[in-house]
């Protein structure tokens, strides 16, 4: 797998009026695609806006990072929700964040659900099924982004969206593909070292450890770098140099171009 391109995201815009949250400018020197909150997490209006600002003078993909209304949470919290009510907040949100980034001269290229959405949504297939029509309903063209081999990219597929197969540099893996639940102590992966060795792993060779014991496949067109994580700038800087040294061009995710 060595020189297949692969796509680093990030999670960013999720300050709130005074409240202030990551190293969005840091983060966004080194990746190639922004998943921008779109106030239902975290994020608000103006931040929106200046977000994608800041992401168009860095040059990086725009995309909407749609969530559970869930403010005090951040959207880290399960809800039960209908089908129909996953397409219609998938929809208001990247509409929302659409008209952002079309003011500012660029056009959405993607969508990606965040925390408790997206990993409902990777086990729950009428769920997964809502948002990837809310996309194609708004813009047939966009990619959906979701976690490798889940629910969620299959209904992508299944919706005739181009979908990018999402893996993380530093969150631990479960034997079946699923990531560590956060309220687990070694969910996410704190070292710096460890974190960018996991990233590599996946990039080269298509596979992750898994926390019981042992690797599993693993496809990435696309890699996490969580804007919120201490030294967030930093460490895209290292990871996007290890991917470099590694023979791994890092290039953002284009519908047009992702391989099946």
């Amino acid at each position: 797998m060595k020189g297949t391109p692969i796509d680093l995201n990030s999670d960013i815009g999720e300050s709130f009026g005074a409240w202030r949250m990551g190293d969005d400018e840091g983060v966004l020197a080194h990746v190639t695609s922004a998943n921008i909150a779109c106030g239902f997490h975290a994020g608000d209006p103006d931040t929106m806006r200046r977000t994608v600002e800041l992401a168009v003078r860095h040059d990086v993909a725009i995309g909407a990072h749609v969530s559970l209304p869930d403010l005090q949470g951040f959207g880290r919290r399960e809800m039960k929700i209908t089908a129909n009510e996953a397409y219609a907040l998938t929809l208001y949100q990247t509409g929302a964040l659409a008209a952002f980034v079309r003011a500012a001269g660029r056009r959405l290229r993607h969508v990606k659900p965040h925390g408790a959405l997206y990993n409902m949504a990777a086990r729950d297939a009428a769920l997964a099924d809502a948002i990837a029509a809310a996309m194609r309903d708004f813009d047939a063209a966009l990619v959906l982004v979701g976690l490798a081999g889940s629910e969620l990219t299959r209904a992508g597929e299944r919706a005739g969206l181009a979908v990018a197969h999402e893996a993380f540099a530093d969150r631990r893996y479960e034997a079946d593909g699923s990531l560590t639940p956060r309220r687990e102590a070694d969910a996410v992966i704190e070292d710096v070292d460890a974190a960018v060795a996991q990233a590599l792993a996946i990039a080269t060779r298509g596979e992750v450890t898994v926390r019981e014991e042992g690797t599993i496949r693993l496809r990435a067109d696309t890699i996490c770098v969580h804007g919120d994580r201490p030294g967030a700038g930093a460490f895209a800087a290292r990871l996007r140099a290890a991917l470099a040294a590694a023979g791994i061009s890092v290039t953002a995710v284009d519908g047009t171009k992702i391989s099946t």
